[in-house]
């Protein structure tokens, strides 16, 4: 048989430094990371470990100044690491998607000395963050979150639960949206908070159907103390911080997405080159032909749109409408490309011994976190047509 082992994606970076990252990640995927996903994916294990070697390498900081331990790289650079990471393994990806995540809003919106005190540990220090917005009773409706915090003197005190949270009981620090206020958006107020603060509960992790080595979990904050200095940006500021970052954070997915995507068609091209039936290899046939031409073109168009969104980021302009797009088309993609993965492979792709099932499983929360692909047709809708009638 040739050796139809799938090539690397030709990135056409923008700097010599960006494509010796993109080796440097490649390097640490191959060796770290691919050869023990599957295994670790479905014994249900959180790699940690690749997680600290990923921050001792720079990896989990990559979008923010170096000044305080940042990498100084484009999202358009730290977007494609993101898709590396992600066709390697969902949960690291994502997972350094999230971490970014938890990041933005004290990068963005705190203050010189918050930023010059926390962000460094967080950005390069070896620790793991989480974004807690959402809650049982208020997913898509954020705005509409019950969990308080009260003024005690110089502190705070939070109580409530937060669901769905990505490295929920397992990470070092929280950005936490709770309210301060009024109802609605403008009485939230964003929290930057320790991971074994006193009263800080982890639920046992939800059962997922995919990313078994990512724990999602519900957070319970049962009269947590933080320091006023632990508060982000204004009193009412919480969801314009919540927002922004959700805006950075889908491109992050739609990376995400694309990566996940682009192992699932490698893998299909690889067997359908291998696979004979009739005599000959079934990649000979034009159905299966067809089929993976239409994988192989979603997975560009995919790329090339949350890359024009990365770049409109870069350049300092709106990319909320893009971002919104990116989401959505590149995780829709990706549950397609992944769904004819594993029809290319038939019944052997219904089995765990190849990993398209697996892609297949993974690619559905893409289209569910950081915003249903729905609300983000609603996003989209609105820059286009304005807001909807009350």
């Amino acid at each position: 048989m040739p050796d139809r082992a799938p090539q690397p994606v030709d990135r056409q970076m923008p700097t010599e430094e960006s494509r010796d990252l993109i080796a440097l990640v490649r390097d640490i995927v191959q060796r770290e990371i691919a050869p023990r996903a599957a295994e670790e994916e479905d014994a249900g294990h959180f790699p940690r470990e690749v997680f600290a070697l990923l921050s001792e390498a720079g990896l989990l900081g990559l979008p923010y100044d170096s000044a305080v331990g940042g990498g100084d790289q484009p999202y358009e650079v730290y977007l494609q690491v993101l898709e590396e990471l992600a066709a390697a393994r969902l949960t690291v990806g994502l997972g350094a998607s999230v971490h970014t995540l938890a990041c933005h809003g004290l990068a963005g919106f705190g203050t010189k000395e918050q930023r010059a005190e926390h962000l460094p540990a967080m950005l390069g220090g070896g620790l793991l963050g989480g974004y807690c917005l959402s809650e049982p009773a208020s997913g898509s409706d954020a705005a509409s979150l019950r969990t308080k915090a009260v003024r005690d003197g110089d502190d705070w005190i939070i109580t409530g639960t937060k669901a769905w949270i990505t490295h929920g009981g397992v990470a070092d620090f929280y950005t936490v949206m709770a309210r301060t206020g009024v109802e609605g958006p403008r009485g939230i107020t964003a929290f930057l908070v320790p991971g074994d603060a006193e009263g800080l509960t982890a639920a046992v992790p939800e059962k997922k159907m995919g990313m078994k080595g990512s724990p999602t979990a519900q957070l319970h904050f049962d009269g947590v103390r933080v320091p006023d200095s632990r508060r982000i940006g204004e009193e009412g500021q919480g969801f314009t911080i919540a927002l922004s970052a959700l805006d950075s954070g889908r491109l992050g997915i739609a990376a995400c997405a694309i990566g996940v995507a682009q192992a699932a068609l490698d893998e299909a091209v690889a067997y359908a080159g291998e696979r004979r039936q009739f005599g000959r290899p079934i990649a000979d046939f034009q159905g299966l032909r067809f089929m993976l031409a239409d994988m192989a073109t979603q997975i560009e168009a995919g790329r090339a749109l949350y890359l024009a969104a990365a770049r409109l980021r870069d350049a300092g302009k709106p990319f909320s409408r893009q971002a919104a797009m990116a989401k959505l088309f590149c995780t829709d993609a990706a549950m397609k490309v992944t769904t004819d993965a594993v029809q290319v492979l038939g019944g052997y792709g219904y089995t765990s011994d190849f990993p398209a099932e697996r892609y297949m499983r993974e690619a559905k929360v893409l289209q569910i976190v950081e915003g249903t692909n729905q609300i983000q047709r609603m996003v989209i809708a609105r820059h286009l047509a304005g807001p909807e009638s009350r």
